[in-house]
């Protein structure tokens, strides 16, 4: 295992899936053993732990794993000695300050004074010192949101993805403090050879994050429209043009983003665009 990278997995949840739908994406294949806690990789130098979320900062510090998929809150929130090598852009949330929905907001200074429930203390207390504000943070690991509910805390600090778990306990949102998202994060004390199949996998990563909201375009087009088509194509340095076999035309090939699909397809239609094709993406190589 020596000669193999040793990622740190969520053991369950939608980081979890959002984690191992990546790395098969890049090609890497994990056969997970009996107790299904660890798996190896047969076609890449990988072995996989998975772990409870809040442990992987510390697996990562302490060399038991190389690398690791985290949410960015749970690594500012453990403070362990691990560096941030990729930002991966799914599992994205917030952690934010709410209150009951009846209370009047004004602004930060709400809080002097107030009792405020959290799971993440040391990212609470590091906002509350910079804005000078006195408050008491009470701890809490679990369901946080029912705190203000059954009067245990004046507000909450926790994470907010759609916010439909403020709504349903009567609460609101009233400061973001920071945003988060799934982070690939190392050890930084990982040997050369390690730092090597490292950069191979982020290469493979950003292969297929590169592909992702993309679609390969081919149409044909009379050579006196080239020009006009061509700047309608966003590729990504100059669309691909090829002579066909019937004189005066050509073939043009060029990638764009799924968001401006209908809108660009439309343009080139009236531009004298025909046989457009649109097909996926995998993997995009730079």
């Amino acid at each position: 295992m020596e000669n193999k990278l040793k990622i740190a997995i969520q053991t369950k949840g939608r980081l979890n899936e959002d984690s191992i739908k990546l790395i098969e994406e890049t090609g890497i294949k994990l056969t997970a053993g009996k107790r299904k806690l660890v798996a190896s990789a047969k076609n890449f130098p990988m072995h996989a732990l998975f772990l409870r979320d809040d442990d992987i900062p510390q697996t990562v510090a302490d060399n038991v794993a190389d690398i690791g998929i985290v949410g960015e809150n749970e690594m500012l929130e453990k403070q362990e000695n691990v560096v941030i090598v990729k930002r991966l852009g799914f599992s994205k949330c917030r952690l934010s300050l709410a209150i009951p929905k009846s209370l009047e907001y004004e602004g930060i200074e709400f809080f002097n004074g107030k009792k405020i429930a959290t799971s993440y203390p040391v990212i609470l207390k590091k906002f509350l010192d910079e804005k000078n504000i006195n408050a008491e943070i009470h701890v809490i690991t679990g369901s946080v949101e029912i705190a203000p509910g059954i009067g245990l805390a004046d507000a909450i600090f926790d994470i907010v993805s759609s916010g439909s778990t403020l709504v349903s306990n009567r609460l609101k949102e009233v400061e973001v403090v920071i945003q988060s998202e799934a982070v690939l994060v190392a050890s930084p004390n990982l040997s050369e050879k390690k730092k090597e199949i490292l950069d191979e996998f982020i290469f493979r990563m950003e292969s297929v994050q590169r592909a992702e909201g993309k679609k390969y375009i081919l149409l044909n087009a009379p050579n006196e429209k080239v020009d006009e088509i061509t700047s309608l194509l966003p590729g990504m340095k100059s669309p691909t043009i090829v002579p066909l076999a019937q004189e005066g035309w050509s073939s043009m090939h060029s990638v764009i983003e799924e968001n401006d699909f209908w809108e660009v397809i439309g343009r080139l239609k009236k531009a004298g665009a025909e046989g457009i094709l649109v097909v996926p993406i995998e993997k995009m190589i730079f």
